[in-house]
């Protein structure tokens, strides 16, 4: 019954970051009891809306657990006995970035000694698709083609993903395989811009200051550049 109204967002949150700490090599019952953080990137609540919409009188208090934003880090930290930060984060777009951010300044600040970050996203209802298209966002064509001449607006996407991250001197001790290293990170927010959700270019130069500050390199030691690009002449721009 519990499963029933449950969001297929929470078991592919539960899913990928069992595949996450395979991968990584940890046995996640030795997980239990530890200062283990959960940061999940999560925005939209389509199941819900679907489950109400069709059958309201079959909603119970599971639909409550199954849905709100907050349980899917919840059930995850709760499934692994996790006793570390566990939270989710809704900025829009950039809601897995900025819980990777959270999870490293909970690594550094030595409230958890493991996160588990990223985000999901499932496209079940043609509601939000259809609010977005009002807003001319959307590419007609179904193509993306940032920073293009032809560019008409963005597509909409599915996924899950997660990274599991430990403080590189941990990871060393522990004789884990290191895939990557993150330098820094840094978050703000456009304030005040020509509306809600235009961009605003000095924000994002600031921002992308921090970040190279907070990473101790020069724009000159970076190699690769990969962008969050809307297909948009006012999101290129």
């Amino acid at each position: 019954r519990e499963a029933l109204q449950m969001d297929p967002q929470q078991r592919l949150l539960l899913e990928t970051s069992w595949e996450a700490l395979e991968h990584a090599g940890i046995a996640a019952d030795r997980l239990a009891g530890t200062r283990t953080g959960v940061f999940v990137g999560i925005t939209t609540n389509d199941y819900q809306l679907l489950s109400a919409a069709g059958a309201p009188e079959e909603q119970d208090a599971y639909a409550a657990t199954g849905n709100g934003h907050c349980f899917p880090a919840g059930r995850l930290s709760y499934a692994l006995g996790l006793e570390g930060p566990s939270l989710a984060v809704d900025t829009a777009c950039s809601s897995s970035l900025v819980a990777v951010h959270l999870a490293c300044q909970s690594l550094r600040a030595g409230e958890s000694t493991l996160a588990l970050a990223g985000g999901v996203n499932l496209i079940l209802s043609q509601l939000i698709t259809r609010l977005i298209a009002q807003l001319q966002a959307l590419s007609p064509d179904g193509r993306c083609k940032t920073f293009d001449a032809r560019a008409n607006g963005f597509v909409r996407g599915e996924g899950c993903g997660v990274v599991v991250l430990k403080r590189l001197s941990d990871a060393l001790a522990d004789g884990d395989r290191v895939l990557a290293l993150i330098r820094g990170s840094a978050v703000n927010q456009d304030g005040r811009s020509s509306g809600l959700t235009a961009p605003n270019l000095l924000a994002q130069q600031a921002m992308l200051r921090q970040a190279l500050q907070s990473a101790r390199v020069s724009p000159s030691d970076v190699g690769y550049v990969e962008t969050h690009g809307t297909g948009t002449s006012l999101g290129d721009s």
